[in-house]
């Protein structure tokens, strides 16, 4: 479905009217946005549930962010910028949940390591995450353990990106310090 240059034209307006508050202006708008959206994010992907899935993502960040819309400016690539977003989002928690098949044979040597000595990494592992500060141990077990995003830390946390990003590198250089120390004994 096709959206008239017309009707595009009248986004940045109706999005004006929406940030004061004109709930019927902000309905329409959002009807109008849908088939945009979706054939943006068909571009990106064909499971039909998955493109609903970032369809609704993409309207609840227009509705979390439509005050930082400027109706100055043209509304497309402010909606674009969201749709891309979300699509992204979207790609890296396909990945990080996809299930990988692996032959056996083709595993390196690692993988056949004895649990006695994997349970001494794990132990080591925590030995060093258990010297962190609480606020930083949480961050690296839920971005680098749990594989988190940084927003989805953020917000399990109840802080900003920029605080997870100021957190998590704090932890890693602690990490490697701990590492180090560790090596010269």
């Amino acid at each position: 479905m096709q959206t008239s240059d017309s009707a595009r034209e009248s986004w940045p307006a109706l999005m004006e009217r929406a940030q004061a508050g004109d709930q019927l202006a902000y309905t329409r708008l959002l009807k109008a946005l849908v088939p945009v959206i979706r054939s943006q994010v068909r571009k990106h992907f064909s499971d039909e549930a998955l493109v609903e899935d970032v369809i609704q993502d993409v309207l609840l960040a227009v509705h979390r962010v439509r005050h930082t819309y400027d109706p100055a400016y043209p509304f497309l690539p402010w909606l674009m910028a969201i749709i891309s977003a979300r699509a992204i989002d979207a790609l890296r928690r396909r990945g990080r949940h996809q299930q990988w098949e692996v032959n056996d044979d083709a595993l390196p040597e690692a993988a056949s390591v004895p649990d006695a000595h994997r349970q001494d990494t794990q132990d080591e592992l925590a030995g060093y995450l258990q010297q962190l500060p609480s606020r930083q141990r949480e961050i690296v077990e839920h971005v680098h353990l749990r594989e988190m995003s940084l927003t989805e830390a953020a917000a399990h946390n109840n802080l900003s990106v920029a605080a997870v990003k100021s957190l998590l590198h704090r932890a890693l250089t602690n990490l490697r310090r701990f590492g180090a120390n560790h090596d010269r004994s």
